[in-house]
């Protein structure tokens, strides 16, 4: 009897010095036997589904490439459409313009319809060294002028591009720079919010700064700057053409 009551307490003295080798104790549902109470299962925190992730956290990040990608489509576009290889300058390559008199025609001419975003209204015949004078002085003179106007500057109404005629049109008089394309005749300018001011409203009108400060920028880009105050013929637009005199610019 004493070898079994010994027996008994070394299986017992083993049993409860036993190591816990659980790695971690999970609650399971069932009772509380104290109260009688439900105890529900302790949940562990799951990975992600792949639904959960598609529908959350991937697409975001798919919504940057739909950009980006809408972003190249559009430079692809742009460079599609450029001329004088500047993409701000989009219209479409002429090449040659024999004129039907001497000393007529452009060499290598472009049909310009916009200028550094600015809409012309009508698309306009002139050589890439004109086109790229009417960008800069739309960067430089233009933009900013009508920068607090009516939300800025959208749209060039365009009076007078390539025309082989003689200048302002007089009988005996030299070839016009228009005959060449090296010419453009701007009359009005349309704005963000769909107003428009032309030369011949708006020269003495309370929008006279912003048209004085656009005429004086364009002295420098083009040899020739004419407007209302100029003579009878340019009261109603600016003439712009980039003829170059060894005195420096003719701006009137």
């Amino acid at each position: 009897m004493k070898a079994l009551l010994l027996i008994l307490s070394l299986f017992a003295t083993s049993a409860v010095s036993a190591p816990d080798v659980s790695k971690r104790p999970v609650a399971r549902a069932g009772t509380d036997a104290r109260n009688g109470a439900f105890i529900p299962p302790v949940r562990t925190q799951a990975t992600a589904t792949p639904a959960a992730v598609i529908g959350g956290s991937l697409r975001p990040s798919l919504r940057p490439r739909a950009i980006e990608k809408r972003i190249m489509s559009r430079r692809a576009q742009r460079r599609k459409g450029q001329v004088c290889g500047d993409v701000d300058l989009q219209g479409d390559v002429v090449g040659a313009v024999p004129g039907r008199i001497a000393g007529c025609g452009i060499q290598d001419a472009v049909r310009l319809r916009s200028v550094s975003g600015v809409v012309l209204s009508q698309a306009a015949v002139m050589d890439c060294s004109t086109a790229k004078a009417l960008k800069k002085w739309t960067e430089k003179g233009a933009k900013p002028a009508l920068r607090n106007t009516g939300g800025g500057l959208a749209r060039y109404r365009v009076a007078a591009h390539y025309a082989c005629r003689t200048r302002n049109n007089q009988r005996g008089a030299r070839i016009s720079e228009h005959g060449k394309g090296r010419a453009i005749d701007i009359s009005g300018f349309t704005l963000q919010d769909g107003s428009t001011l032309t030369v011949l409203n708006d020269w003495s009108s309370r929008h006279r700064r912003a048209l004085r400060s656009m005429h004086k920028a364009a002295c420098g880009p083009f040899g020739t700057v004419l407007g209302p105050n100029s003579d009878r013929f340019h009261r109603d637009h600016f003439h712009f053409d980039t003829a170059r005199y060894r005195s420096g610019p003719y701006c009137r």
